[in-house]
Order: structure tokens, then C-alpha cells, then sequence
């Protein structure tokens, strides 16, 4: 869950695979754009990779499945989204951050500044 509900952004893995699927790229490249690249801009070291050495956070993702977003039941402060109604492909199974699995309900996170993780 974001702080102060930034609106749909729980969809962004969705959102993005669903407009690169229509566009025939492959996942492999979308993984990529929604991972390493945003670790790499922010400077953290440790996070958008899986592999030894690095933090162990990713998200079993059924790439092939497809859902219709419900605006009301998605972890924002504010139930609203410009999605609501719209079909997305790729649903998001599980979420696992440092390895854990995490359960969306608990927040686990902790604050980490540009050069820290």
C-alpha cells in the first residue's frame, strides 16, 4: 500500500504488461521497465535484480490471466481509479520483499533513502 493511497498504483505491473502484451513485447522487457530500471533511478543497490547479493523482492505473476479492476477493492485511501471497469492482463499472486512473503494487509516496509538499499 502506498502512503495516501497513490491512486492505482497497485495496477502498475498490470497496466503496463497489458499495454506491452498489445504492443507484442515480451514480459521479459516489462519486468525489466517495472524492476531494475526504477531501483537503478532511485540508486538502490540492492533492489530491482534477483540474484545473489541483492534483496529478494518479487511478485509471483500469472502473466496470462486477466481481471476487471473494482475500484473499491483496491488498497487506496481513496476507492477511486481512471481503470475502474477496465480489463487488465497479468494478476499479481503473491508478493515477496527481502524473501518474505508479504500479506498486503501488515505493512513490512521500511524507509530507505537513494543510496541506502
Amino acid at each position: 500500500m502506498a502512503w495516501g493511497g497513490v491512486a492505482s498504483l497497485q495496477l502498475g505491473l498490470s497496466l503496463i504488461w497489458t499495454e506491452g502484451r498489445r504492443r507484442c513485447l515480451p514480459l521479459e522487457q516489462v519486468v525489466d521497465w517495472m524492476s531494475r530500471k526504477p531501483a537503478e533511478l532511485a540508486g538502490m543497490s540492492r533492489k530491482g535484480v534477483l540474484a545473489l547479493g541483492y534483496d529478494a523482492d518479487f511478485s509471483v505473476f500469472a502473466a496470462d490471466e486477466s481481471f476487471v479492476v473494482d475500484a473499491k477493492a483496491l488498497k487506496h485511501r481513496n476507492p477511486v481509479s481512471p481503470y475502474d471497469g477496465k480489463v487488465l492482463s497479468g494478476v499479481v499472486r503473491k508478493t515477496f520483499l527481502r524473501g518474505e512473503e508479504i500479506d498486503g494487509e501488515q505493512p513490512t516496509g521500511q524507509l530507505i533513502r537513494r543510496g541506502m538499499a
